[in-house]
């Protein structure tokens, strides 16, 4: 299925669409011809694809066309005029609702991570900036031989702050994190697998391919199983050992249970 005719339209006019088959939702940016630059028009988009997605859906795949993933925000937000349509910088820099309006675009970022859900990014070309943190809001990350990730802000005076840097550190460390984003540099395929950036790195050609072979691996473990699986892992650095040594129980009866058709 796709997203209704009213919503399909809107979203491709900000440069993204959705597929939905049986359990499987395919999200791709589809601007190709402005390398897939973000704007908060895409950013809302996404947002909005997270609240409609049907509950069937447990895998999330997200694509790009053409050569690049995303070059990140679209340059025109760097001038005084800003985007047709939205808010300059010097505008929200003035306002009162800033932190609001940061919040709101950030809204299309988080959804990827929620723990009903597996997502997983193909990642080809340049992934910049928003694109970067896009790829990371995702659980997993395919990518092109070809990637070459960047974090760009602290070099134009910014920070980053669509949801990235959490993810950054929490798979780099704080270390390496702050030497990619206060750098800006180009981070390959080769380094970005090194450093856990990266699940699985294939040639360009083979990128939808090993995805789709990826979300259907995840597809085919029991729902629930998975479920109980990402919040044990997603939560487990912020615990201590006895505590997660209980939560792992506390899963495992509820799979048990649910297993016996004994319930709660």
């Amino acid at each position: 299925m796709t997203a209704n005719a009213d919503n399909a339209a809107e979203w491709a006019e900000a440069g993204v669409s959705l597929e939905v088959a049986g359990e499987l939702a395919t999200v791709t940016l589809c601007r190709p011809e402005r390398r897939n630059a973000q704007s908060p028009a895409m950013w809302r988009a996404l947002a909005a694809i997270g609240r409609e997605l049907p509950g069937a859906v447990r895998v999330v795949l997200l694509r790009a066309d053409g050569v690049s993933f995303s070059a990140g925000l679209n340059r025109q937000a760097f001038t005084l005029e800003g985007i047709p349509g939205e808010r300059s910088f010097v505008d929200l820099a003035k306002s009162e609702d800033a932190d609001e309006v940061i919040a709101e675009y950030q809204e299309g970022f988080l959804w990827w991570r929620r723990p009903d859900l597996v997502s997983i990014a193909a990642v080809q070309g340049h992934a910049v900036g928003a694109g970067f943190q896009l790829a990371l809001a995702c659980d997993l990350r395919v990518v092109a031989e070809d990637v070459q990730f960047a974090m760009k802000e602290t070099a134009l005076g910014l920070v980053p702050d669509l949801t990235g840097t959490k993810p950054l550190v929490d798979l780099v460390g704080p270390a390496r994190a702050l030497e990619i984003c206060g750098t800006g540099r180009w981070v390959g395929a080769e380094e970005s697998a090194r450093l856990g950036l990266a699940n699985l790195v294939v040639p360009a050609a083979e990128l939808d391919a090993a995805a789709s072979d990826l979300a259907a691996a995840l597809l085919a473990s029991p729902r629930n199983a998975l479920i109980e699986t990402k919040a044990l892992l997603q939560g487990a650095s912020a615990r201590t050992l006895e505590e997660q040594r209980a939560t792992e129980r506390a899963a495992q009866l509820r799979r048990l249970k649910d297993l016996a058709g004994v319930g709660e």
